[in-house]
């Protein structure tokens, strides 16, 4: 089995540093497709890179790992719809070919739209209102093609068309969470997480795996679903820095080290601050940690933070951070006032 390999740094966009708001982990899925006979569409959002196995044919020809469509004799264009498990901004899409050599689209574009409630691929798919969020353009094979989004509404579906069939191996949809303030109205919630709007805003260091991952909703299943940094060989530390859902108070820190047991970090603190220039002020104390431990201290904390900072002594890995709260009255009808307005 040959995995694909990872893109050159350089060659990544900065939009590709963004949450993947399409990823099945996250609660994405493909909900309706016209065609997907050689190989499931399903494959597009899965979070590991596409791996392919020489010669290993099925029924239906070679297997692989994506979304691949029959060769047409007639006119038309292959789709897919991905609802996005995290309804939000759209910063850009990458459309990965991987070991699709001669049976890649030539072409394709993305389309987007946002709709309430829960909508069948069916109405998606005769729908109207869908906008066009990257044209018709000429894609390579077995290559990550990026492409940037200028739009700037909250969608909640995509819709990836080749032109005219063919195969991709993973379609990565990045951007910034964007909830519906309406469920921010119900208790205490995670200020951090990905599907309420947290967002990672700087890191020092992410050699193993994406901070990303510390937002991501439930457990951890392994090592490789957290956040993990090189080993230091110095006298600093690492850190992460996170732009919370709206300007809050935060009652409970949770810690979750699970899967980290000879990488856990040795000792963390949490930082809050209220605004871009504010001044950081201590939310946890130095604090030491356990390996593969899901950690959870109540803070008595009456200041209110719009950020908040995560530092790991001096290194490893940390499969969770969660901060529990509320918005503030301002920041909830500030939140609830640019959502009728229809800005995101």
């Amino acid at each position: 089995m040959t995995p694909s390999p990872p893109a050159p740094a350089a060659a990544r966009p900065h939009f590709t540093s963004m949450p993947d708001l399409a990823l099945r982990n996250l609660g994405g899925a493909v909900v309706w497709t016209n065609d997907d006979l050689f190989a499931e569409v399903q494959n597009l959002l899965n979070a590991p890179p596409a791996e392919y196995r020489p010669a290993t044919f099925g029924h239906k020809g070679q297997v692989y790992d994506g979304w691949e469509t029959r060769r047409r004799r007639e006119p038309g264009v292959d789709q897919a719809i991905v609802r996005l498990g995290t309804p939000g901004v759209v910063y850009g899409v990458v459309v990965d070919t991987s070991w699709f050599k001669g049976n890649y689209p030539p072409f394709i574009s993305v389309d987007a739209i946002a709709v309430e409630g829960i909508v069948s691929g069916a109405e998606l798919a005769a729908s109207e209102d869908w906008v066009t969020v990257v044209e018709k353009s000429a894609v390579d094979g077995d290559t990550r093609n990026p492409f940037r989004v200028d739009a700037k509404e909250r969608f909640t579906h995509v819709r990836l068309t080749m032109h005219p069939d063919g195969g991709v191996a993973r379609f990565r949809v990045h951007g910034r969470g964007v909830p519906d303030p309406k469920f921010f109205r119900y208790g205490h919630f995670d200020l951090a997480a990905l599907e309420n709007g947290g967002l990672v805003t700087a890191c020092s260091n992410m050699y193993y795996s994406s901070p990303n991952n510390l937002l991501m909703p439930g457990r951890a299943r392994t090592m490789g679903e957290g956040w993990e940094t090189s080993r230091r060989r110095d006298s600093g530390n690492d850190w992460v820095q996170v732009r919370l859902a709206g300007r809050s108070h935060a009652g409970l820190v949770e810690l979750d080290t699970s899967y980290f047991l000879g990488n856990a970090p040795g000792a963390a603190t949490v930082r809050g601050r209220d605004g871009e220039d504010g001044e950081w002020f201590e939310v946890l104390p130095r604090t030491t940690l356990q390996p593969d431990t899901r950690h959870r201290f109540v803070i008595d904390l009456d200041r209110p933070m719009t950020e908040a900072r995560l530092d790991i002594y001096p290194d490893g890995g940390m499969a969770r951070f969660r901060l529990y709260g509320t918005l503030t009255d301002d920041a909830e009808a500030a939140l609830t006032e640019r959502w009728e307005r229809g800005e995101a």
